[in-house]
């Protein structure tokens, strides 16, 4: 492991962890207000949550907002936190090749590091593994354009694992205590990230918790509205259908609803415009515009002026 920089403006860090705390809850406060409930059953596992005996609407819901909260916010904080507290620690500065977080220029050695910061050691798969040697390749052209030396390295913002050499692979590898040493020269410094935090988190929790709650009311209300019978036990059989019924079944069902609806509503009225049957039906106009044209092919339907009739 080379030390890269061996010293750090505090004041620097301590504003850049206040902006990436900042920006970390107001994203994860985002995603809350604008959360749906149907939008996240229907990526979910209705068959799990009747194997537990789930019963109430709360307890669904309460199960997938955890859920839901964990996974975005490992999400949101891995792409806030870390990187701009590297770029402040080092000196460096943002990179302006795609997958490089941070450049840092060696003058004496006429040599750029070029660091790909990531959250924790598990972030690879084969396929962005591959993605990353590819922009690492990318920066090394610039640099050799720019008749610089070349280093590359992916940093881990925590966790542990054996630093490895570029010599050895394509590029360099060091994690928690071990990144934050090269960045900084100080052995301590990935302790300190916690200290500069100071009081900063219980700032956010009181207006987070109120978020959480309201949230959390919000998605229960729906549930129910949406997800349970009239004697407000759970609708198993409609959380299956919505989530996991054929779309082709579906398609068929809502065309031929809609069929109905504009049959239906000429019926009832002695004169019908096109414009009255897009006021009227809450679907897009192109839909309807197909169904028509549907109905006509189909010779139920027929235009007479600019009123529309039923011929059979």
């Amino acid at each position: 492991m080379t030390i890269i920089n061996n010293k750090y403006d505090e004041k620097e860090v301590k504003n850049a962890i206040e902006k990436a705390l900042s920006d970390f809850y107001n994203a994860l406060l985002a995603n809350l207000n604008k959360l749906q409930i149907r939008d996240i059953m229907k990526s979910k596992n209705p068959y799990l949550y009747r194997s537990k005996s789930m019963q109430r609407a709360d307890e669904i819901v309460e199960s997938v907002l955890k859920a839901y909260v964990s996974s975005s916010e490992e999400t949101i904080f891995g792409n806030c936190f870390f990187e701009p507290i590297a770029i402040a620690a080092s000196g460096g500065s943002k990179s302006p090749t795609e997958g490089i977080d941070l450049e840092i220029r060696d003058k004496v050695n006429n040599k750029v590091f070029c660091i790909a910061v990531k959250s924790g050691t598990s972030v690879f798969n084969a396929d962005s593994k591959k993605r990353q040697e590819e922009n690492f390749n990318k920066a090394k052209k610039l640099a050799s354009q720019g008749k610089m030396g070349y280093e590359p390295v992916v940093g881990y913002g925590y966790g542990q694992k054996k630093s490895t050499s570029s010599v050895n692979k394509s590029y360099e590898e060091v994690a928690g205590e071990d990144f934050w040493t090269m960045l900084t020269g100080d052995p301590d410094f990935y302790k300190k990230i916690i200290v500069f935090m100071g009081n900063l988190p219980e700032k956010y929790v009181e207006t987070f918790n109120k978020s959480y709650a309201e949230a959390f009311n919000r998605l229960v209300c729906d549930f129910t509205n949406y997800f349970c019978n009239k004697d407000g036990s759970i609708n198993w059989n409609g959380i299956i259908e919505f989530n996991s019924a054929s779309l082709d079944r579906l398609k068929l069902e809502k065309e031929e609803e809609c069929k109905i609806e504009i049959i239906s509503l000429i019926k009832d009225n002695s004169k019908v415009s096109m414009r009255d049957i897009f006021d009227k039906l809450h679907y897009p106009k192109s839909f309807i515009d197909k169904i028509i044209k549907s109905l006509v092919e189909e010779k139920k339907l027929a235009k007479i002026g600019k009123e529309w009739k039923i011929t059979q």
